[in-house]
């Protein structure tokens, strides 16, 4: 796995360039971390990147929030950490933004594993003892 240590916010900035353009080929985007770990603030600065010039908050009641990249290509970020079903997530036709070939960035993805494409970047945010975040990331395929 590949590691970015983030000592301030401004940080994350160029850990999300850094991390679109090592995964360029890779668009969806499964994020991991505890509460308050940072995966909203990180995918924040995914769509500033992709040119998303809309206001970014974490879909946790809607489940999924669609914005519009710089190309003005569709850019999803889901947040299942709310369902109490994988019904929930088949409701809302999740197949269609998975297989869009659009960016799909997705919070508590441990939710909801075996509705995933067999390739996406893993990622996982966690806080060390001094307060930095800890950013690993890999292509996960079950291939």
């Amino acid at each position: 796995m590949n590691k970015i240590v983030v000592n301030d916010l401004k940080d994350l900035k160029n850990a999300a360039e850094k991390i679109l353009t090592e995964m360029g080929e890779y668009n969806i985007f499964a994020l991991n971390g505890s509460m308050g770990a940072g995966k909203t603030t990180l995918i924040k600065e995914f769509c500033e990147t992709l040119g998303v010039t809309e206001v970014v908050s974490s879909p946790t009641f809607a489940l999924v929030n669609e914005y519009s990249s710089g190309n003005n290509d569709p850019i999803y970020h889901f947040d299942f950490y709310r369902i109490k079903k994988i019904d929930e997530v088949y409701d809302i036709g999740y197949e269609e933004y998975f297989y869009s070939n659009n960016y799909c960035f997705i919070e508590w993805p441990e939710l909801v594993l075996e509705l995933l494409p067999k390739t996406y970047v893993y990622i996982l945010i966690e806080e060390s003892d001094d307060g930095n975040r800890i950013i690993s990331y890999s292509v996960h395929s079950s291939e």
